[in-house]
């Protein structure tokens, strides 16, 4: 290290392995912030000088005064687990004992066919286009949103979902009813793109050193964002002017407004969109391995839960009062 060089601080030293272990960046931010929490919670003392009496008090402290949910204190513990193991390079034996909160298997929330028709009627342009795919795809919200130009293939009706949960990719299915109106959005897209080349500007974020390896790929028309954002912003990563994908909370704000205004008496977001794909797939007669690999689950055990909310099954059952 040169003499006139500092020392990195902990949290830029995290940010680095994070990186070299090729994290999302929304991983990142959250990781970072767990465990500036729990330096502030410690007094502001140097992890080093903690064990596990004080990781134990911490996670105590989020479930019992914070009333954190089970997945926040497992999220917390990983960020944990992570600066102890990856960057302190500390063993933990101490660690192992520890019981990762249990989450509660909630059944999720599904719409009808009729229910998911009134809430799209209430939508329209973009938000009304991703909600679509949402239903229509079986997407997750930013799996949506962070739909590239060469990953939608409209002659074939399907759709290439890139880094998904896990770092999968899947394809899934593309209806026919919205190549239309997608063929109009890439158009629209496009044009913002050209705009954006015309002002000096264009370039998009790649995913890990696609950008070296190739040169240009981020101006290119086949890597821009399905949904741009409405403005550029500076990436985060590289401190680049670059058009990110639309901000999830716009399509957030619309469905939360669209389901009000449904008069749909149950409290349905964007995610429930995807839900209710699964569930009318199954009511369909759709097998599920089929469901299981449209929706990107690595356990059927996890797709099996539509069981419970669709009209099969126990869920299908007519009761003996409504024979009488």
């Amino acid at each position: 290290m040169n003499d006139n060089q500092k020392p990195k601080g902990l949290l830029s030293t995290v940010r680095d392995r994070m990186r070299r272990f090729g994290l999302a960046y929304r991983t990142e931010e959250s990781y970072i912030g767990w465990m500036r929490r729990f330096i502030r919670y410690c007094g502001g003392r140097h992890p080093r000088e903690l064990g596990a009496d004080e990781v134990e008090g911490f996670l105590t402290y989020l479930a019992v005064e914070r009333r954190c949910s089970a997945s926040t204190q497992n999220q917390a513990l990983s960020a944990l687990l992570f600066l102890y193991r990856e960057v302190l390079k500390i063993e933990l034996p101490w660690v192992e004992n520890f019981q990762r909160a249990k989450r509660p298997r909630n059944l999720p929330i599904v719409l009808s066919e009729q229910e998911v028709s009134r809430v799209l009627t209430q939508l329209d342009g973009v938000p009304w286009l991703v909600a679509s795919l949402l239903y229509g795809s079986g997407l997750r919200l930013l799996e949506a949103l962070r739909l590239r130009v060469q990953d939608v293939m409209l002659s074939r009706s399907r759709l290439m979902v890139r880094h998904a949960k896990g770092g999968k990719d899947r394809r899934t299915i593309l209806p026919k009813t919205l190549v239309a109106p997608l063929e109009r959005q890439l158009e629209e897209a496009k044009r913002e793109h050209q705009r954006d080349l015309a002002a000096g500007y264009g370039a998009v974020s790649l995913p890990f050193a696609l950008a070296r390896k190739y040169v240009g790929a981020e101006r290119d028309w086949r890597w821009q964002y399905l949904f741009p954002a409405s403005r550029r912003g500076v990436d985060p990563l590289d401190k680049l002017i670059k058009r990110h994908h639309l901000h999830e909370s716009v399509i957030q704000r619309a469905m939360k407004t669209a389901v009000r205004a449904s008069g749909v008496n149950i409290r349905a977001s964007c995610h429930t969109l995807r839900h209710s794909f699964a569930t009318h797939l199954l009511e369909a007669g759709q097998d599920i391995r089929t469901i299981q690999e449209l929706l990107g689950h690595s356990d059927v055990s996890t797709t099996q839960i539509y069981t419970h909310v669709a009209n099969l099954g126990p869920g299908g059952v007519k009761s003996p009062l409504d024979r009488l």
